[in-house]
């Protein structure tokens, strides 16, 4: 998913659409250690560990960390039964991203509207309230594995006040003083949003999704790439990017295609269950050399870019941007290629793009950070040299 601009909706405005979107209200990782999972995103990824629920604040059934970092936050949750649909999800996929779930003006109306849009429910509306404020929480069932989320605020639970470090709901409470806070906060990462999320499912289904998204969730086809864009002499795969009306929201779809090998999409389904699932976040910078330099010293794990890609990218880059009256990239190139930073332009601007190594065991997860300069795709130049270092990776691991 991409946010067109950073600053959200204003939850203040009024909308007749009740799947009128405000802002990522967040997504929701399924772990099997939610504690462990939120120290290891903390120290690689510069996220403030802001808030917990567990069985000390009254919650029987599930842990679950919020970090927070820009107007990011990412929920992670752990099953404390072996009933609980955390504890099952894990021990079928791995750790991964469940719910990526977006702010409305009343939740219950968004589920009424893609329930007779046709979606299915993941879990009716329900609402938590105190003395503060209520958050009410409906679901719908996307692909695989992922769901969406229609959250509605009041009170001190309004995303206005949780962005300046209100309660993020019920039985929810604020992180003691901890040291990786302070080091974080006085050593920042830059990462400031989600600017799109992809999604990879089976050969064959990635129309179905589509049209979900189109007749479900009210969203577009923004941009489409086929084999001929996205491919090696390996593997290739086809992607459709679906865009929200209001454009703040962007999910890539992937699907296998047919090569020598396979690709990086049959890879994750081979080590998802043959489940379709969330496959990477992309998360905004702006500033680009800074994010990776910050990571890379934090021992962040990122593909390897060939030596011979910096020898044409600034030419192709160059020629596209003057082409279309686009000022050149003012990046430092000598540190974008130290840095090992991929670059792309269109007939909008230009981007900053680089790709983490899976973050777990399984091949079924990374991230993506991205700065725009007025571009507004997704580094379609850049594909070719991604998948042969995806390739790479792939080889090592016995999976190409």
């Amino acid at each position: 998913m991409t946010t067109a601009h950073p600053h959200p909706v204003s939850a203040s405005q009024t909308s007749t659409d009740p799947l009128s979107l405000i802002d990522v209200d967040h997504v929701r990782f399924h772990v099997g250690n939610a504690r462990q999972a939120a120290f290891f995103y903390a120290n690689s990824f510069g996220f403030i560990v802001e808030q917990f629920s567990d069985l000390t604040t009254g919650s029987r059934d599930e842990a679950s960390w919020l970090l927070t970092q820009g107007n990011i936050r990412f929920v992670m949750t752990t099953g404390l039964t072996k009933d609980h649909q955390a504890s099952r999800e894990v021990a079928l996929y791995g750790d991964g991203v469940k719910d990526v779930a977006f702010t409305v003006f009343d939740a219950e109306k968004a589920y009424e509207a893609a329930m007779r849009n046709g979606g299915t429910s993941a879990m009716e509306p329900v609402t938590e309230t105190d003395a503060a404020g209520s958050v009410t929480r409906a679901t719908i069932q996307t692909y695989g594995r992922a769901v969406h989320s229609f959250v509605s605020r009041t009170g001190a639970y309004e995303l206005s006040k949780v962005k300046q470090g209100a309660a993020f709901s019920p039985r929810f409470r604020k992180v003691g003083s901890l040291a990786l806070n302070d080091f974080n906060a006085a050593n920042p990462c830059g990462l400031k949003f989600v600017d799109h999320l992809v999604g990879n499912v089976e050969l064959g289904r990635m129309n179905h999704w589509v049209e979900w998204y189109e007749n479900v969730m009210g969203f577009k086809m923004f941009k489409h790439f086929d084999d001929k864009d996205i491919s090696t002499e390996y593997s290739a795969l086809m992607s459709k990017v679906m865009a929200s009306g209001n454009q703040l929201i962007k999910m890539p779809i992937n699907e296998p295609a047919a090569g020598k090998k396979k690709s990086q999409i049959q890879e994750y389904l081979d080590w998802h269950d043959n489940t379709p699932g969330v496959q990477h976040l992309a998360l905004r910078t702006d500033d680009e050399l800074h994010s990776i330099a910050a990571l890379r010293r934090r021992g962040v794990d990122f593909l390897t870019i060939p030596e011979s890609y910096y020898e044409q990218v600034w030419a192709r880059v160059d020629a596209m941007l003057k082409q279309h009256g686009h000022e050149a990239v003012k990046e430092d190139h000598t540190r974008v290629r130290d840095l090992g930073i991929l670059v792309d332009s269109d007939d909008e601007g230009y981007l900053l793009q680089l790709f983490t190594k899976p973050l777990q065991d399984r091949p079924t997860l990374f991230f993506e950070i991205i700065c725009r300069r007025g571009s507004q795709s997704f580094g379609k130049g850049n594909f070719k040299a991604l998948f042969q270092a995806l390739e790479l990776e792939q080889g090592k691991r016995g999976n190409l």
